[in-house]
Formats: structure tokens, C-alpha cells, sequence
């Protein structure tokens, strides 16, 4: 069965599912476990909210709080996150010909904030596809593990 995420979204799923999102300066985290083929995708819009969330208030537009709801339904389903692989996709900038500031784009800080709270989990990143100009079309296939991912470049805007 095919999931298709929308902004904020996320899917703890089984072998049965192959889960899709299409991310432009978002990111999708995936988390697999090789030997009970169950897997958890989700698709953030930012690293985090500006205030800490009440009890009960998680929320998969935020990166930190989608990871922690991924973490949640894979507990559920009895899988080890020691065990887990994880990949991450997205952080595109959309808006390449606009001057930017000096500060990092949107999808920088969240592609950084993805591999930071990873890392802080001990979830090994087994690969990446970040940054870059344009957005992504992402399918994971939870028997396998396998994600595809295709990148595409933002239209140049014709001369009026």
C-alpha cells in the first residue's frame, strides 16, 4: 500500500507499505529495521517550534518533536532503535536565484538539525541526500529499506 505524506506528517508502517513525500526545503527522516522490515518516515517543515511543547502536544511539523512521534510508534511496535537504520533527505533551497541572508537557509538548518538529533539518539545515518537547489520526490520502500529519491531543479523564470 502506497502513503503518500503531507507537511508534518509521519508513518510507522510494515513490510506492506512504501511510503512517498515530495520536500523542498523540508526534510524526511527515515528509520528502518533490517531484520522486521518496519520502518517510519516523517516529513518536517522545521528543526523545532520556538517554545517547548505541552504534555501531549507533539507536533510532526517540528523535527524534533516528528523524530520523537517516529520513536513512539516504533516502540510500539516492539523495535529497537539500536537497531535501526536512518536516512535523510531534503533541506533544498527553493529560491536560488533570490539573494539570500547570511544566515543559513531554512533547509540548511533543518538538514544540520536531522543529522544533529540523530546523532544524539545514536541512530547511525547510514546515507544522506541534502541540499542542493530545487525539491525532491522521495518513495521508501519499507520491505526493503531501499529509498529513491529525485531531485529536481526549480524552473528558471523566462524573461517578461
Amino acid at each position: 500500500m502506497d502513503i503518500f505524506l503531507q507537511p508534518g506528517e509521519y508513518f510507522v508502517g510494515d513490510a506492506s507499505m512504501r511510503l512517498r513525500t515530495m520536500l523542498g526545503s523540508c526534510v524526511a527522516i527515515t528509520l528502518w529495521h533490517p531484520a522486521r522490515h518496519i520502518g517510519a518516515m516523517s516529513h518536517f517543515l522545521l528543526a523545532q517550534r520556538g517554545r517547548p511543547p505541552r504534555p501531549g502536544e507533539l507536533d510532526g511539523r517540528y523535527g524534533d518533536e516528528a523524530l520523537e512521534l517516529m520513536v513512539r510508534g516504533l516502540r510500539r511496535e516492539r523495535v529497537s532503535l539500536a537497531e535501526c537504520e536512518a536516512k535523510i533527505f531534503g533541506g533544498g533551497n527553493m529560491f536560488p536565484s533570490r539573494p539570500r541572508p547570511l544566515m543559513d537557509s531554512v533547509g540548511t538548518r533543518n538538514g544540520h538539525a536531522a543529522r544533529d538529533m540523530l546523532a544524539q539518539r545514536g541512530i547511525a545515518v547510514r546515507s544522506e541526500h541534502l541540499f542542493g537547489d530545487g525539491h525532491r520526490q522521495v518513495i521508501f520502500d519499507v520491505a526493503s529499506g531501499a529509498v529513491w529519491v529525485r531531485q529536481i531543479p526549480p524552473a528558471v523564470p523566462r524573461p517578461s
